[in-house]
């Protein structure tokens, strides 16, 4: 059984990954373009990711905002004071990483990149298997009956 008062990680993987995807991405761009879509569907789809991008924003706020004022951390290496099932929380279990993933694709919409949307599916797969499980079963150890419930009603991802 996991101790409920460690942290579900020593490592906070989530910003590592995600910087890691984004430098790759972004090299990989640089050194092996890709063919992207052409015109008119290019423009709608610059359009959408900076949609996308304000989608981040409002995901990000929301979900800084419920953790501050739940008095519980943000740090996915610490372990959480209490379970947060409102705001972002309300709609997705993982907030700020749907919210990083959502970003990676942004920028490849934006850029016309596509390893950004290739790199978003591997640091989310990534993510998933080292923090997300980890996370939900620190928080089943320390929440019990409470955090079971919240999954069932509330989507890991979206």
């Amino acid at each position: 059984m996991t101790n409920p008062n460690a942290a579900p990680s020593k490592v906070p993987w989530p910003p590592i990954l995600y910087l890691a995807a984004i430098v790759v991405a972004a090299v990989l761009g640089l050194l092996y373009p890709l063919p992207w879509i052409t015109e008119p569907l290019s423009d709608l789809l610059f359009a959408a990711g900076w949609l996308a991008v304000a989608g981040v924003v409002a995901i990000y706020y929301s979900a800084m905002q419920t953790l501050k004022r739940a008095k519980t951390t943000i740090r996915p290496d610490r372990p959480s004071e209490h379970l947060v099932t409102s705001g972002a929380f309300s709609f997705t279990r993982n907030p700020i990483y749907f919210a990083n993933t959502l970003l990676m694709i942004a920028i490849g919409l934006i850029t016309a990149n596509v390893w950004f949307l290739a790199l978003a599916l591997i640091a989310a797969f990534a993510t998933q298997k080292l923090a997300i499980v980890p996370e939900e079963k620190h928080l089943q150890a320390r929440f019990g009956k409470k955090y079971i419930d919240y999954a069932k009603k509330v989507r890991r991802w979206i």
